[in-house]
């Protein structure tokens, strides 16, 4: 951290809405934004986001181009070797599909088998289609064609526009946007997957893994936390 300022890494250029993304005039926007300036505020620190490719997010961090990573960072154990975590937010997988879901998708099972898939590269959406992909194959079913993109929304327009069948990502993407275009979009079957969210450190970098723990149970326990999860209809993925 340099004079006040704490250096946030996200990928704001993939766009993953409603967490994060820009606005028009490249203004960050999103309920993790609104989180880390909650939390930057309860450290006294003026918070600075550097838009930054997913893949390169931890690359990034640990290079020291930032303070902390607040990206929709799933918190795995390949992930803990690696970089500490703070945890914030609950999240998971889930399918977007067209409305009407035609191909009957149920979720990332054998119904999928023959279709095209979209997905974000380096996402966990992208991990499991290219798993259900193989077991499609191994299975001796139709093949699964998965398309990595470096987008959500690039994702999200490939079944808008027909080119794919249906989109893999975060639970609150697909939630967002069954809820923007509830005529254009909904989500297959259920989320699956739970899993927690963190705000990623340098690893053993205690003394910033601790203060942003203290801030995140300071914004929680004055109602922030929940205020700004609920203007962004995710009250839900909220921690308990």
């Amino acid at each position: 951290m340099k004079s006040g300022n704490l250096k946030v890494c996200t990928a704001l250029s993939t766009g993953n809405p409603p967490t994060y993304y820009f606005e028009s005039g490249q203004k960050p926007v999103g309920a993790e934004i609104d989180l880390a300036h909650a939390v930057g505020q309860h450290l006294g620190l003026k918070v600075d986001f550097a838009d930054t490719a997913f893949a390169s997010l931890i690359p990034s961090l640990q290079g020291g181009k930032c303070d902390v990573v607040m990206s929709s960072l799933y918190i795995k154990p390949e992930r803990e070797k690696v970089v500490d975590f703070v945890p914030y937010m609950m999240s998971g997988t889930a399918i977007a599909v067209p409305k009407g879901n035609p191909k009957q998708v149920t979720g990332m099972d054998d119904s999928v088998c023959g279709l095209r898939m979209a997905a974000t590269v380096g996402k966990t959406g992208a991990l499991l289609a290219s798993g259900q992909r193989d077991r499609c194959e191994s299975d001796g079913k139709p093949a699964l064609q998965v398309q990595q993109l470096d987008s959500t929304t690039a994702g999200i327009q490939t079944v808008m526009t027909g080119q794919t069948n249906a989109y893999a990502g975060e639970t609150p993407v697909i939630l967002y946007y069954q809820d923007r275009q509830p005529n254009t979009f909904q989500m297959a079957g259920k989320s699956f997957g739970a899993i927690k969210v963190g705000a990623a450190v340098k690893k053993g970098n205690k003394p910033l893994q601790d203060a942003l723990a203290k801030a995140f149970d300071e914004i929680r326990a004055d109602g922030d936390y929940a205020k700004i999860l609920k203007r962004w209809n995710l009250s839900e993925l909220a921690l308990s």
